[in-house]
């Protein structure tokens, strides 16, 4: 059995570098994905059989026949679950809600349900809470609902132009029969990026006073302290993020010519404003958004225009939400992640940006470590997931900084 999965593991491997290089040359938007998709596969594989490497005996000792037999049945399967759903696997739900309160360990007959993790943790969060949390995420959001969402293999390069397509016209009928000319394929020089997967670690705390509320509860209240904290980190990522240990965020990105405006003197004049608006390439005039905090905004609602019209202004939709815009330009409220515009500080307190133009590479194989803090006797959890982000074109971006005088 050892002998069987070591060279399945080799040819995995193998496997794996061929596929990567042929990614590497590949010019096809439809080509690079599936390999994508194959490599993310063929990487589950082999860590489902280094696992299985590892649970083998260290002595010459036999392996009974019935170990070898289920060793390889998930060895087969890969990590894959069984027919039984795992909305319906309570007994792993059940088990994995006494280790997040208590720290009971998980049966090893149950951990052939967890997810496949690439990352080092102690157990995996069931399928069904990880749905729940995403859709939380989704919701409680103030970026995320904005940005595009991939679930590219690591280390796949990927071409530009496959996040943001191109049309061409294919020519007019240099016939009788009316039919269009082809058009030869673009040579359009285009850029690549390459997804890494940084770790996200979020500490929630599990007080002793829930270790006897039912499953569904602990489940509710889980999926909910989960989701904020993922959210909050992600999102401060997706704006400041230096790209190091961490995605690369939007403002470390540096503004095309001519879209990097500068305020003087202290002061934001109506003057200022049309500077700002005007930075905004017409191609992005209906998808870009300001991103400020809120101080920062209402700082702007006293300016008026030459006839005395606020270009600031505050309405609420159709489900009572507040909606702010400026000089007609939606506003997104990031108090979180900006800072407020001050007379005497420099900083860079609103950007403008399409914000579709950030793609957010994540594989939710999310899992979980956990200690007890010994003075309030709390079990601390931190979950774990796989994230990386990078901006895939800045030619939206426009930046107000706060310059003090020399």
């Amino acid at each position: 059995m050892d002998k069987f999965l070591r060279e399945l593991i080799e040819r995995k491997k193998a496997e794996m570098t061929e596929l990567q290089a042929r990614s590497e040359k590949s010019e096809d938007v439809a080509e690079v994905r599936a390999i994508g998709g194959q490599l993310e596969a063929i990487k589950k594989e082999i860590e489902a059989a280094e696992e299985q490497l590892r649970a083998l005996p260290v002595d010459n000792d036999p392996v009974p026949a019935d170990a070898q037999l289920r060793n390889a049945q998930v060895v087969g399967s890969f990590g894959a679950r069984g027919a039984q759903p795992e909305e319906d696997n309570m007994e792993y739900r059940q088990a994995f809600m006494e280790y997040v309160l208590r720290g009971t360990p998980i049966p090893t007959e149950l951990r052939d349900n967890e997810n496949t993790l690439t990352s080092d943790v102690a157990t995996a969060i069931p399928t069904v809470l990880v749905n729940k949390i995403i859709e939380k995420m989704e919701k409680v959001g103030m970026i995320l609902p904005l940005i595009t969402r991939t679930s590219y293999a690591a280390g796949v390069i990927i071409p530009t132009s496959t996040l943001k397509p191109v049309a061409t016209w294919v020519g007019k009928s240099g016939n009788l029969t009316g039919e269009g000319l082809g058009s030869d394929r673009q040579k359009k020089t285009t850029g690549q990026v390459v997804f890494t997967y940084h770790k996200l670690r979020c500490e929630i705390s599990m007080s002793m006073e829930v270790g006897t509320m039912a499953i569904s509860a602990f489940e509710a209240k889980f999926v909910e302290n989960v989701s904020k904290a993922m959210v909050k980190a992600i999102e401060a990522a997706v704006i400041n993020g230096d790209g190091t240990n961490q995605p690369k965020g939007i403002l470390a990105e540096t503004a095309p010519d001519g879209q990097a405006v500068t305020v003087t003197g202290g002061a934001i004049s109506y003057a200022t404003l049309i500077e700002m608006e005007s930075a905004i390439p017409e191609e992005y005039e209906a998808t870009a958004k300001w991103c400020m905090s809120k101080k920062s905004f209402m700082s702007l609602m006293g300016i008026v225009d030459d006839n005395g019209q606020p270009v600031a202004r505050v309405t609420y939709g159709i489900s009572g939400k507040i909606e702010r815009t400026l000089l007609g330009r939606d506003v997104v409220i990031a108090s979180t992640y900006m800072p407020n515009f001050a007379a005497a500080t420099a900083n860079t307190f609103a950007f403008a940006f399409d914000f579709s133009d950030y793609v957010l590479n994540t594989i939710y194989d999310m899992g979980i470590s956990k200690k007890q803090d010994w003075d309030t006797e709390d079990l601390l959890t931190k979950a774990v997931m796989s994230v990386d982000g990078k901006v895939v074109s800045k030619d939206s971006l426009v930046t107000v900084s706060n310059v003090l005088a020399g």
